[in-house]
């Protein structure tokens, strides 16, 4: 077993300010999908140029922050965040919901879409492989704040977090730090290298998320506030992302069997 290194989640004081590891982590996740788009951008079949990539991440980081807060009442909080809506700026606190941030981040790209007259999918499809390197440094932010631990295990890299006892627990964080993070980034990107039908990238990301989510929450324990919701296993976090998984296959279908079209149609 492995004992938890008990990180300090401050990475930085500054007299009274306190810089949070879990807001560091978000600023390197928006700075590694910046710096992604810039080279995705340079692409001839790109519906967007290098130069647009500042509003771009502007655009995507606030979906981030406002859906993913938004997310994390509506569906986990049981609305402690509507009572103190100042504490949405709060992120050093955590309490961010993945499925409330893709849902105001594609809320955020059909505007862009729509200002920029750039089809929504092919915005879509181009801003797909930007987001895993985000999602992992978001779960080792998770790691550092000591939180979304997995159920006890035998196995000899389960990590002993002694707030939570101490037998051995799955380092779930660090599962989906690899699964949708690492892996999904590799998948996706590799896929969206070569010219693909518009919505294949975007619908590969959904399902591809959706399942390593799906699989990860069947060792992870639930919100203590929640447990489960049916049969002692179903998960918030599984019952949010099997709509990713259908409607990602449900797009890669569609896009694989309709004509060829512009980005700018």
């Amino acid at each position: 077993m492995i004992r938890y290194p008990a990180i300090d989640p401050i990475a930085i004081s500054l007299g009274p300010l306190d810089i949070h590891w879990y807001g560091v982590m978000y600023a390197i996740g928006f700075g590694l999908a910046w710096w992604l788009g810039r080279r995705r951008a340079n692409r001839p079949d790109s519906p967007v140029a290098p130069a647009q990539m500042d509003d771009l991440l502007l655009f995507g980081a606030i979906g981030v922050v406002v859906g993913g807060r938004m997310g994390y009442a509506l569906f986990y909080s049981g609305g402690d965040l509507l009572a103190d809506p100042l504490s949405l700026l709060r992120l050093w606190e955590g309490g961010m919901a993945f499925h409330g941030g893709l849902i105001g981040v594609i809320v955020m790209m059909a505007v862009y879409a729509w200002r920029h007259r750039i089809a929504p999918l092919a915005l879509g499809d181009f801003v797909a492989p930007l987001i895993p390197p985000g999602l992992a440094a978001g779960r080792f932010g998770n790691f550092i704040n000591g939180e979304l631990w997995g159920a006890p295990t035998t196995l000899p890299w389960g990590m002993v977090y002694p707030p939570l006892g101490p037998e051995p627990r799955h380092p779930s964080q660090l599962y989906e730090l690899a699964l949708e993070g690492l892996v999904l980034f590799a998948v996706v990107w590799i896929y969206s290298r070569r010219p693909r039908p518009m919505g294949a990238v975007t619908g590969l990301f959904l399902a591809g998320y959706g399942l390593a989510r799906l699989a990860v929450e069947f060792i992870r324990l639930p919100d203590a506030h929640i447990g489960y919701l049916w049969g002692g296993w179903l998960t918030m976090g599984q019952l949010l992302s099997l709509p990713m998984i259908i409607a990602g296959l449900a797009l890669l279908a569609w896009a694989w069997r309709r004509p060829a079209a512009s980005p700018s149609s």
